[in-house]
């Protein structure tokens, strides 16, 4: 599904990746994983058109991205979230999610004149996609609730549901457990797993949470200087001694404690 070849993004003198090469299997869930600074999320933004690459080339079923920005990725099935929830605070999740779809006639000054009916057409159908969306997510009673309002986890949940109301190909998920207490974090981790195998979404997931990328992931990639150290099973990538070394170089104390 995606393909990085020898990505480089700099900063000054500071190679935030450098020389990043990596796959991502489709159908897969795979997990990305390091030491803090290891480049993880600089690699997401660059992969997601957040940044431009320094140098280097990404590709998705064998196109070119490189450098595409996020909009046109979003037509391509290229949806990314964010370590911190983007949601429109005041509106409800259900509103949240019935603004994802682009190509809205609402959105054209023209129709709001002459083409009501279809606008009020399109806009049930949304209502009853995302009313659907959210009954899958198991938050359908925050429906009518102000976004802002919800926990952080279930701001995640809603960040996965945008996901749902077009066709992704592919999810890049940022720390998708921050601030999110265990059980809730296991419900995000269930609706991954039904996406993954239900809907057959693709993900990547940077988390530091090795029970989290335990339930979910396989396989798991190692990002450590900028670039990618190993890739394996969380438990290969447990037992693997540059692994180790990496972490232990940021103060880890044993290798149980990798991730």
């Amino acid at each position: 599904m995606i393909r990085v070849e020898n990505l480089h993004r700099h900063f000054g003198g500071f190679r935030a990746v450098d020389g990043a090469s990596l796959e991502i299997a489709k159908g897969s869930i795979t997990g990305l994983v390091g030491p803090n600074g290891a480049g993880k999320t600089t690699l997401f933004n660059v992969i997601a058109g957040e940044l431009p690459p320094t140098s280097g080339q990404v590709f998705m079923d064998g196109e070119d991205i490189t450098g595409l920005p996020p909009h046109e990725l979003f037509h391509k099935g290229l949806l990314r979230t964010f370590q911190i929830a983007h949601e429109f605070g005041s509106m409800s999740c259900r509103e949240n999610l019935m603004m994802v779809p682009g190509g809205q006639s609402g959105e054209k000054l023209w129709n709001t004149w002459f083409g009501r009916k279809r606008i009020a057409d399109e806009e049930r159908a949304l209502r009853a996609k995302a009313d659907e969306v959210l009954d899958f997510l198991t938050i359908s009673h925050l429906s009518d609730h102000p976004a802002g309002a919800i926990s952080g986890g279930q701001k995640k949940l809603l960040e996965l549901g945008r996901t749902m109301m077009v066709d992704a190909k592919i999810v890049f998920l940022d720390e998708v457990g921050a601030g999110v207490n265990r059980t809730l974090l296991m419900t995000i981790a269930d609706t991954i797993l039904r996406l993954n195998k239900e809907r057959g979404y693709t993900f990547c997931v940077i988390e530091h949470d090795m029970d989290f990328i335990g339930k979910i992931c396989d396989p798991v990639i190692v990002m450590a200087e900028g670039k990618k150290l190993a890739e394996g099973t969380l438990t290969e990538i447990k037992a693997n001694e540059q692994v180790i070394e990496a972490y232990l170089g940021t103060g880890l104390k044993n290798k149980e404690q990798v991730g």
